[in-house]
């Protein structure tokens, strides 16, 4: 497996705990509104894991992008460091992270 790959999936699952606690803040903070999406966390930065769970990950970030993008705007500093900012800025860095992950496994599978 190719150490560009290993490093952005070592990247990708860190960004995912960060996501688990930003969703579980955003939850806390607002509990009437619907619960931000699951992103299951890639076990280990490995080939099999990237072979067997990627596929749903990606969709399970779709999911996630899509929840973000509906998040009411922040008005001010303060909001953007709060909780719906935190969601935001995570699943923004994980989509990154996710992008170019894809496009190492693009160029590599030539």
């Amino acid at each position: 497996m190719e150490v560009r790959l290993v490093q952005l999936m070592a990247s990708f699952i860190t960004v995912s705990a960060d996501y688990a606690l930003a969703r579980l803040e955003f939850a806390l903070r607002d509990p009437s509104a619907p619960a931000p999406p699951i992103i299951e966390r890639l076990p280990d930065a490995s080939e099999e894991s990237l072979r067997s769970r990627w596929p749903e990950i990606e969709t399970q970030l779709d999911a996630a992008l899509a929840y973000a993008k509906h998040l009411p705007p922040s008005h001010s500093n303060d909001d953007e460091k709060g909780a719906g900012g935190w969601l935001r800025r995570t699943v923004r860095e994980m989509d990154q992270y996710a992008r170019a992950i894809r496009w190492v496994l693009t160029v590599t599978e030539r």
